[in-house]
C-alpha cells in the first residue's frame, strides 16, 4: 500500500470541509506559566461525535465504490472511531455494523447506534474486536474501515495538522495522543512537509506504550498486555501505513502515567473548562510531567471528549489524590475524651475538610491508652498536605500517610 503524501491531506481537507468543524484552539493562561511559553489547545473535543475520528472515516468513506458501498461497511472501535464510521456511513447512506470490546463506554456505544449502526460487542480489547469485524468482512462483503491503518484514514486525520498551521503559525512544538498512529501520522506529515522544524512529539498512555518498543524494532509489535483507562489510545499494534509516518516525521514518543493523565483531565475541567476523554488529557498530562521539555509556542491537542460520567467521576476523584487534594492519615492519639475533637480542631485549624473518619483499636502497634484514627481529608493541595501533616506532628501526633 502507498504511503501517505501532503496532497492526499490536502485532498482530504476538501472533502471535508461541510462535514468537519474547524475546531477552535484555546490560548492556556495558567499552562503558558508553567511551561514559560504560549501553549494552545487544539479543541477537536469539540468536533462533531466528540472527537477527531470524523475526519478519517468521511475521508474514507467518500472514497469507497458505489459497489463497495452497496456492500456496507464495517469497523471495530472502542467508541470514537465507531461514532465517526456511523455518522459518515448514516450521511453518505451506507449500511454500518461497528464491532465493539466487551465494556466499552456506554454513551459511545448509545451514540454509535443512534447514528444508525449495528453495534455487535466481541472481545474485551480492541485487536479482538478488529479480528470479529475481519471475519465480519469475509463473510457478508462488507467493506472494513480500519481504525487507523489506510492511507485515506490518516488523510483525513492529517486535516488537523493542516489547521494547527494556520491557527498557530509560530507553533514549535506539537503534542498529539497516540493510540494505533493514525492521527500522529497524519498531523505530523501534513506539519513536516511545510514545516519540518517544529516538533512532533506523540504521547501514549504507559500502559498501552506500543510505539517505543515498535519503532526501537524498526516494525509494529504486539504489546504482550495492556492496563490503561484511556481507552480511546488503547491499541496494542501500530498499523503498517501510520507506522511509517510515525517513524519518519515524529521526533519523539512519550508515555505517562495514569495518574498523570487524571490529574491532565482533572485540570482541563478546572482550568480550561473543557471535559475531555483520558486519552484527549494526553498531551496536556506529557506538559504537566515536564513543562520545560518542549520549546514554545506548543500546541496540545485535546484529541476526544466522549466521556461516561461514571469514568469522569472517578477520573477527576483520582486526579485529586494524585494531585494531593484527597489526603489519607492514620493518626494516633490518646484514648481519652477529646481526642478525637482535638485532632479534628487541629485539622480544621489547617484549613483541610474533613470527609471520613474511622477507629482502629486493636493493634500491635497501639498502646493501652492510644487509638488509631484513619481519615480521609480534601485539601488544596501537595503544598497544603504537607503543610498539614508538619504541623500535626509539630503538635506531637504519630502520622503515617
Amino acid at each position: 500500500m502507498d504511503g501517505v503524501h501532503l496532497h492526499d491531506v490536502e485532498v482530504a481537507r476538501e472533502l471535508i470541509r461541510d462535514v468537519a468543524i474547524e475546531t477552535p484552539v484555546e490560548f492556556s493562561r495558567w499552562l503558558s506559566a508553567l511551561v514559560d511559553a504560549p501553549v494552545w489547545l487544539k479543541c477537536e473535543n469539540l468536533q462533531r461525535c466528540g472527537s477527531f475520528k470524523i475526519r478519517g472515516a468521511y475521508t474514507r468513506l467518500f472514497r469507497l465504490s458505489p459497489e463497495e458501498r452497496a456492500r456496507g461497511v464495517v469497523a471495530a472501535s472502542a467508541g470514537n472511531h465507531a461514532q465517526g464510521v456511523a455518522l459518515a456511513a448514516q450521511m453518505l447512506g451506507i449500511r454500518s455494523t461497528v464491532f465493539m470490546p466487551e465494556g466499552a463506554p456506554i454513551p459511545k456505544e448509545r451514540a454509535t447506534r443512534a447514528y444508525g449502526a449495528e453495534v455487535v460487542f466481541s472481545g474485551r480489547v480492541l485487536e479482538e474486536s478488529l479480528a470479529a469485524a475481519r471475519a465480519f468482512s469475509a463473510e457478508t462483503g462488507a467493506v472494513l474501515i480500519h481504525p487507523f491503518d489506510h492511507v485515506d484514514i490518516v488523510a483525513g486525520q492529517g486535516t488537523l495538522g493542516l489547521e494547527v498551521l494556520e491557527q498557530v503559525p509560530d507553533v514549535a512544538t506539537l503534542l498529539v495522543p497516540t493510540g494505533g498512529g493514525g492521527l500522529l501520522a497524519g498531523v505530523a506529515l501534513a506539519v513536516k512537509e511545510a514545516r519540518p522544524d517544529v516538533r512532533v512529539v506523540g504521547v501514549q498512555a504507559a500502559g498501552a506504550a506500543a510505539y517505543p518498543t515498535s519503532l526501537a524494532q524498526g516494525r509494529p509489535v504486539q504489546l504482550p498486555s495492556m492496563k490503561t483507562m484511556a481507552d480511546g489510545i488503547a491499541v496494542g499494534l501500530p498499523g503498517d501505513v501510520p507506522f511509517a509516518e510515525v517513524r519518519d516525521h515524529v521526533d519523539e514518543i512519550r508515555t505517562v502515567s495514569e495518574e498523570s493523565l487524571s490529574r491532565a483531565l482533572l485540570a482541563l475541567v478546572e482550568r480550561a473548562k473543557m471535559v475531555v476523554e483520558p486519552a484527549g488529557a494526553a498531551a496536556v498530562a506529557a506538559l504537566l510531567d515536564a513543562p520545560h521539555d518542549f520549546p514554545g509556542p506548543v500546541v496540545a491537542v485535546l484529541s476526544g471528549g466522549n466521556i461516561d460520567p461514571l469514568l469522569l467521576g472517578k477520573v477527576i476523584q483520582h486526579g485529586m489524590a494524585a494531585a494531593g487534594r484527597y489526603l489519607g492519615l492514620h493518626v494516633t492519639i490518646p484514648d481519652s475524651p477529646g481526642g478525637l475533637a482535638n485532632l479534628l480542631m487541629e485539622i480544621g485549624a489547617a484549613g483541610a475538610n474533613v470527609l471520613e473518619v474511622a477507629h482502629e483499636r486493636i493493634s500491635p502497634d497501639l498502646s493501652l491508652d492510644e487509638v488509631e484514627v484513619q481519615v480521609q481529608l480534601e485539601t488544596r493541595g501537595q503544598q497544603h498536605a504537607e503543610a498539614l501533616i508538619a504541623r500535626l506532628r509539630e503538635r506531637g501526633y504519630r502520622v503515617i500517610e
